[in-house]
């Protein structure tokens, strides 16, 4: 459940046209190499994934492909897939007018359909709120009831999904943290066990570094940490990696 899954990979220096119907959007590759991956045919594993991520006139949208490489012994599967889209429909949005209280600055319909190779194809749906907080460039936390939609799929239930970005000014340059936390609380099957799984990301920005404010948030690298306690649901599968990550938005 790889989400860097934000709605989401805010580009701040991206142009705003506020009667647009699309009003900000981004899109970039990620490699990943990283080891010790769980319930996987091989602990290595170097994953390709294609992000896309902006703002249109009734809301926001992320949307993720993994394309995962399994590396050395890898028992003749030598590559899967897995994504997920993520539409939001904004309540201030829809009705013209802030929704907004205290901390709180807007209240979303939330959406995420998760698709890829064997039995994991679901359905979320609940309500996402975005919040006024200091140091973050976004929090926005999501709280979904899981559907299972395919068979053999015994994920349903009830799940938290904070998401979030911290830009730190470094020199000339900044460093993010960006990521997410899923946390399915509440499982309907006795077979699937309630998991957490915290995957943030922290990157430099290379590409102003090397060449100037114009590539700003373009090239960074850094890496991603996963912790993934009961992976997949299965009790007792407690995944603790890293991988080393190079990005660039288009």
């Amino acid at each position: 459940m790889k989400k860097i899954y934000l709605l989401a990979t805010l580009v701040l220096s991206q142009n705003v046209f506020a009667d647009d119907l699309v009003q900000w959007w981004d899109v970039s590759a990620t490699v990943l190499h990283g080891e010790n991956y769980d319930l996987a045919p091989s602990e290595r594993q170097t994953t390709i994934t294609l992000e896309t991520a902006g703002a249109w006139k009734y809301g926001d949208w992320f949307a993720f492909q993994d394309f995962i490489n399994f590396n050395g012994n890898n028992n003749g599967v030598n590559s899967s897939t897995y994504g997920e889209i993520s539409p939001r429909f904004s309540a201030s949005k829809i009705l013209g007018q802030p929704v907004s209280f205290g901390a709180i600055k807007d209240v979303s319909l939330a959406l995420t359909y998760e698709e890829g190779e064997g039995p994991v194809h679901s359905m979320l749906y609940g309500i996402g709120v975005d919040l006024d907080v200091p140091f973050f460039s976004y929090l926005q936390l999501n709280t979904y009831r899981r559907d299972a939609i395919s068979s053999g799929n015994i994920s349903d239930g009830w799940q938290f999904t904070p998401v979030f970005r911290i830009d730190m000014p470094v020199g000339n340059a900044n460093i993010i943290i960006d990521g997410f936390i899923d946390w399915v609380f509440s499982a309907d099957n006795n077979g699937y066990d309630e998991n957490l799984h915290i995957n943030p990301q922290i990157k430099y920005d290379l590409g102003k570094t090397l060449f100037g404010d114009h590539k700003q948030n373009k090239l960074l690298v850094g890496f991603e940490y996963d912790y993934w306690q009961s992976k997949y649901g299965v009790a007792g599968i407690d995944q603790n990696t890293y991988s080393i990550i190079a990005q660039y938005h288009f």
